[in-house]
């Protein structure tokens, strides 16, 4: 790389430096004429990064800067097409393109490998930010944000808006609202104070002109941070920047400062409520959170020093202060909380499951426990491991499918938004943790302990509390107040109105002009790569052990997997699988507590876990190989210790502990509720799925629904159960870790196979069972009793709901187009995209209001449909199957297909990490899927066109008019469409 990087003389340097960690020539800059801060991170990595942010503090509920985050991506000067955020996701090699709203910033970033890409992205972003079309079309306001809607003059009233609903799935989750509530009660005359992504009792009060005025006031250069980072020209880049727009603006003042909460006098008290369904119990179902405000996001001691203590207090396995919480018996889950991207960060220790009247014992516990920390030391190994825990992820720099520069990007802006002059601290931390090492004897942690968690009146005490009826009320007060506002409008007005819902509708329904869609740049198909991503697998024996290796560069970092069969376990033993991935490792061995077993592994290891996978056949979803992984990562020359740690969680755990048995069960049952509250859509496809293959049932057993509903159970009736749980357990564990039932997976460079591996069958060898007592020759990768037991499962009900406090919807559906006569073929993939980005889109998102919506074709012969925080369910089920004619008779010209192929193609070829190329090789060699198989698809992708795209219809037929529904959402739509649906039960609580 070119250490010497020509910058712009319409640029002032105003800091270079090189870091060693990231191997980034870094420099900071200001653009002399607009004022406006840019910062550069130049090195070798492809995956080119840039962003623009704001800071955008809001002063109310509204929403505004979330709403403006929406829609500056709906159009803008140089390229006026109704939304070229779809247009790039639908036509550019883009590794990564969104925006974020945060409680103080707005951000906008994009990544791409293709340099040609990269430019194109940041040119559409940029027109976007600074020169949007909202000052030109009020209907984008409208749409993004929120609008009255009117179908006629006798129908009811109704708000709808992309954002609104998005942000009544949002104040659906309990977690949501708690964390929401933590703000209000830390920060109440500040901007943290108030929610900026909107709440929706307040969405409606935004006017259209306080929206346009939110732009003018903070959307100036001289209120932006801009980031470049990556292998590529940055002269070139700079310049770009500054001719097209940059330049254009001169220095202003913009007063968005955020102003610092000054400290309280005594630690407030508050007690707010979330919403339950008529199932939920409210006995031991609330909140109680204690938090504490903590210095500034300045400090870059203090910010990595807070992360590890944080970790060490409650988040790892063993920690200290959630064990003690778990043990008094308050709550069935602890859990922490530290928020350190705001100028105040502040931590939180959450109990769940909890009563209000155990506040005092909460908060008693909590003192004690800190108080006997700082008097008496805390485990200096604990605090080493929590180091070493984060240490290692930052040297790894693997963050999976984000790009590393997006990441680095972001955790720049915890400082630099605060103070100009500090972008790198906190990217820059080798000597942060030297000193944090150092300091470990000398009383620094425990001196944090006293500052800041103890004798720290910045606090507040939050009990949230369960309430039945609570969305019902506040429909209730919404259609109430709608309807009042109707009553004492005019004949006129209303009219008005009407004109203006169908006006809407309209503009929804126009499609871009050609002119306009064709300024948006787009690639030649020649420009994408016509080969897929290899697959690195070498098989061999050694050590009668089947071995896979993956060789790839992993700086110094092997990732070692032991991969199970679980096919020979009986099928009423399947949940038992997936409750042993979360026991081992957080449960006590023969040779050490848990709270000791994570510090060991921490301190010798990237980390060691267990992980349920299940790899099904192309072509058919009924052959599966299902598997119980016992994954670690560590630095090459560590490997023997790790292996010694990995052969201690899987062969040396006392199962029979059923005290922390039944802690485990209930933080379970805790952590799966919050998945779902956040993740209804994963939810509903996953358990429509399940009726349609038997790995979908098998998983739903092993981490569904069906999953849950067992975990439920034994939470309940753990006191009576717990021999039967433990005998279980044990024999599943028996059944599962045998010799000839596993693979040694290793992925890594300058590895000594058969050194490692030699190791490896020495602590193996004396632990694992005979495998002689395993039948072999399954066919469908499970025994044929599984299988029959998985088969009468799926029969029966096909069709059902779930319901829950929320306010919005998860509707999916699905079916299986390989049993009815159709194979998977490559142009799925621009199917997919033209669906999500095209005819989904359209339909749900721009005129329905759901946040999101999305489809998937598999190559095992599956697909699905689904949307997310959708205010709609008979209508979306309509849309669905209105797919099939959408497809049969598809037009388009040569342009528009080539930009669905590049679409599809961005999302296959994303740059993998080490651990991710091992992954993907790993499931390749597991599921027989040939290198020229995916070369066969990819040619068919790349060499798509308006025939093939018509072809597939019967594929989209198949799946939408199986009869294979599932919806998680609001009781009340649910109620009224309970004609759709064989079974509605409640979500939780059943």
């Amino acid at each position: 790389m070119n250490q010497t990087i020509k910058i712009p003389e319409t640029y002032s340097i105003l800091k270079s430096t090189y870091i060693e960690e990231l191997k980034s020539e870094a420099l900071l800059l200001k653009h002399k004429k607009s004022g406006a801060r840019i910062a550069v991170l130049s090195n070798e990595d492809i995956n080119k990064v840039f962003h623009v942010a704001f800071r955008t503090p809001p002063k109310d509920s509204t929403g505004v800067a979330h709403i403006l985050e929406h829609s500056v991506l709906c159009g803008s000067d140089e390229f006026p097409v109704k939304d070229p955020f779809v247009e790039l996701v639908k036509g550019s090699l883009n590794t990564f393109l969104n925006a974020m709203t945060y409680s103080d910033k707005t951000v906008y970033p994009v990544a791409s490998c293709n340099d040609a890409d990269f430019q194109n992205l940041m040119h559409v972003y940029l027109d976007a930010v600074f020169r949007p079309n909202i000052y030109k079309s009020k209907e984008i306001f409208l749409q993004e944000g929120w609008h009255y809607e009117l179908e006629s003059k006798d129908a009811p009233l109704k708000y709808n808006g992309v954002v609104y609903n998005e942000m009544k799935g949002a104040f659906s989750s309990p977690e949501q609202v708690l964390y929401r509530k933590i703000s209000q009660t830390l920060y109440p005359d500040t901007t943290y104070g108030v929610e900026s992504g909107g709440d929706p009792a307040n969405i409606p009060d935004l006017s259209y002109e306080e929206f346009l005025d939110f732009h003018k006031r903070y959307y100036h250069p001289s209120n932006a941070w801009l980031y470049l980072y990556g292998n590529m020209d940055v002269e070139e880049k700079l310049q770009f920047i500054d001719e097209h727009y940059l330049s254009h603006y001169d220095s202003m003042t913009v007063d968005s400062s955020i102003q610092k909460q000054p400290p309280f006098e005594k630690m407030q008290e508050v007690c707010s409520s979330f919403a339950v369904t008529d199932d939920n119990e409210l006995k031991e179902n609330t909140y109680l959170s204690y938090n504490v405000v903590i210095g500034t996001s300045l400090d870059r001691e203090l910010y990595l020093a807070m992360q590890i203590l944080e970790y060490v207090l409650m988040s790892s396995p063993g920690a200290v202060l959630k064990k003690a919480l778990l043990e008094s018996g308050i709550g069935k889950d602890v859990f922490g909380e530290l928020d350190n991207g705001v100028l105040q960060p502040y931590m939180s220790i959450i109990v769940k499951n909890a009563e209000a009247g155990q506040k005092d014992d909460f908060l008693k516990i909590i003192r004690e426990t800190l108080t006997r920390l700082a008097d008496e030391g805390i485990n200096r190994k604990s605090l080493m491991a929590a180091i070493n825990y984060y240490e290692f992820k930052y040297r790894e720099g693997d963050f999976g499918r984000y790009p590393a520069g997006l990441m680095y990007g972001l955790q720049m802006m915890d400082s630099w938004l605060y103070d100009e002059t500090k972008p790198f601290i906190h990217i820059q931390a080798s000597d942060t943790f030297q000193m944090l090492k150092e300091n470990v004897d000398k009383g620094y942690f425990e001196q944090l302990i006293r500052t800041w968690l103890l004798d720290n009146n910045h606090s507040s005490l939050l009990i949230l509390a369960p309430e039945k009826g609570l969305t019902e009320k506040t429909e209730a007060e919404t259609e109430k107040k709608l309807a009042e506002y109707k009553d004492g409008l005019s004949e006129e007005t209303l009219e008005a109105m009407v004109r203006q819902t169908k006006a809407l509708k309209q503009y929804q329904e126009e499609p871009s002009a050609p002119e306009d869609l064709e300024k948006i740049p787009i690639l030649e198909i020649e420009d994408i790569e016509p080969k897929p991503q290899p697959f690195y697998n070498k098989y061999e024996e050694i050590h009668g052990y089947p071995v896979l290796y993956h060789d790839v560069e992993s700086r110094g970092i092997a990732y070692v997997k032991w991969v199970f069969d679980t096919g020979r376990v009986p099928f009423e033993k399947i949940p038992y699988i997936g409750l042993l991935s979360s026991v081992l490792g957080n449960i006590d061995t023969e040779r050490h507590s848990y709270t000791e077993l994570a510090d060991e592994i921490n301190i010798h290891t990237g980390g060691i876990r267990l992980n349920t996978n299940i790899y099904t056949e192309q072509g058919s979803a009924n052959i599966f190989y299902p598997k119980l992984e016992v994954v670690m990562k560590v630095l090459v020359p560590k490997l023997s210790d790790g292996i010694r740690l990995m052969a201690e969680v899987m062969s040396e755990s006392r199962l029979s502990d059923t005290k922390r048995l039944k802690e485990i069960i209930g933080q379970l049952k805790s952590r799966i509720e919050m998945m779902m509250n956040g993740n209804g859509h994963t939810v509903a496809v996953n358990r429509a799925t399940s009726f349609i293959s038997l790995a979908g049932m098998y998983r739903e057993y092993e981490e569904g629904l069906a999953y849950y509903r067992f975990i439920e159970r034994l939470n309940k009736d753990f006191d009576t159960q717990k021999e039967h749980i433990v005998k279980e357990l044990k024999e599943t564990a028996e059944l599962i870790f045998s010799k000839g039932n596993v693979l040694l997976d290793i992925t890594g460079s300058e590895i000594s196979l058969n050194s490692v591996v030699g190791e490896m069958v020495s602590v193996l060898g004396p632990v694992l069972a005979e495998s002689d007592k395993m039948p072999s020759g399954l066919e469908e990768g499970i025994l044929p009793e599984v299988g029959s037991a998985l088969r009468q499962s799926m029969e029966g009900v096909t069709t059902e709901a779930y319901a829950t406090a929320g306010m919005v919807q998860y509707d999916a559906c699905a079916g299986d187009f390989a049993r009815a006569g159709y194979a998977y073929h490559g142009a799925l993939n621009v199917l997919k995209v033209m669906m999500n980005y095209d005819y989904l889109w359209i339909r749900l998102r721009v005129q329905g209001g759901a946040y999101g919506c999305m489809c998937g074709f598999s190559p095992n012969g599956t697909g699905y449909f689904t949307s997310y925080r959708d205010p709609n369910l008979k209508e979306t089920y309509e849309v669905y199957e209105g797919a099939v004619d959408y497809v049969k008779n598809y037009e388009a010209d040569e342009r528009t297909m080539r930009k669905f192929i590049i679409g599809a193609v961005s999302g296959i070829d994303v740059p993998l990490g080490a651990s991710d190329k091992g992954a993907r090789s790993l499931s390749a060699w597991l599921t027989h899927t040939s290198y020229e198989k995916l070369q066969k698809n990819r040619t068919e992708l790349l060499h798509a066109d308006v025939e093939t795209i018509r072809s597939l219809a019967g594929i989209v037929d198949a799946v939408v008019h199986s009869n294979i529904r599932c919806v998680v959402g609001s009781a009340s739509k649910i109620q009224e469409n309970k004609e759709m649906f064989q079974k509605v039960e409640p979500l939780t609580g059943a």
